[in-house]
């Protein structure tokens, strides 16, 4: 099947502004989109791209003062099926884990590893030390994290999740990764397009969306802590530890988002 994919955003700037911008597809999925890559500006300014550590595709802008437009247009490829599941994938030791998968034990900004990991060995201790502990975890956030865009805040670490029990896509990955890495099963954070596709529609504007990544079985699986279900058509766009590393834009200096509109569509 053929997705349509992109946005239009605006923002009021007071000044010239750098920005730093997470918006274009990750490398890994160029193979799938129809036309080459290119974010428009209005008005027009200098894109510059470069990949970050974690290997995402990132552009750099100097934006003008005055109203700033972000736009992107472009279609990809997908199989139409829906993303593989992590059932009967094996878990690996600590000590058996690619070097590339460490830091995603580790506590991060928004993943507060140490501070849960009491917690999730009381929840999770006693399942089977198999791809079931994962579905498990990835279950138990779906259930005791209510939906809200009225409950987001740009503060929320996963601590604050696990207390309050409410909260945005990200908010639950962020309890979903940290459950996962304390207890010792390398999880990161990503995002992306995630259209309604074989799905019921939401009546709720398009969005990016959140999701994880858990390591098993030699491999990295997408799941949904959110929607707790194998999605089709999940592009990525970037990923890392926590929402921290693939902020969709970083600003220095004030900047106000007055417009956002995002695409992902199945063409019929």
């Amino acid at each position: 099947m053929l997705i349509r994919i992109g946005f239009d955003m605006e923002f009021t700037l007071h000044a010239p502004t750098s920005m730093v911008l997470a918006l274009h597809t990750h490398p890994s999925v160029d193979h799938r989109l129809q036309t080459p890559q290119y974010v428009a500006t209005q008005p027009a300014v200098s894109v510059r791209t470069f990949l970050d550590r974690a290997g995402n595709r990132l552009a750099r802008v100097l934006a003008p003062a005055g109203t700033f437009r972000l736009m992107y247009n472009n279609v990809a490829y997908d199989t139409g099926e829906p993303e593989p599941s992590v059932d009967g994938a094996a878990l690996h030791a600590p000590n058996d884990l690619p070097d590339e998968c460490l830091p995603y034990l580790l506590s991060s900004r928004y993943c507060e590893v140490d501070r849960l990991t009491d917690i999730a060995w009381e929840l999770f201790g006693k399942t089977p030390p198999t791809w079931e502990r994962i579905k498990t975890i990835v279950d138990w956030t779906h259930r005791h994290v209510q939906f809200g865009y009225q409950f987001a805040r740009s503060t929320k670490t996963a601590m604050d999740v696990y207390y309050e029990r409410q909260g945005v896509c990200r908010d639950y990955m962020h309890l979903g990764i940290t459950m996962l890495r304390a207890m010792n099963i390398p999880a990161r954070y990503a995002n992306g397009y995630l259209g309604d596709i074989g799905v019921p529609i939401s009546p709720a504007p398009m969005d990016f969306s959140a999701f994880l990544e858990v390591y098993a079985g030699g491999r990295w699986y997408a799941m949904d802590a959110r929607h707790n279900t194998q999605r089709i058509g999940r592009i990525l766009i970037a990923r890392g530890a926590d929402a921290s590393d693939v902020a969709l834009t970083t600003s220095f200096g004030p900047a106000t988002l007055t417009k956002f509109h995002v695409v992902t569509d199945e063409i019929a």
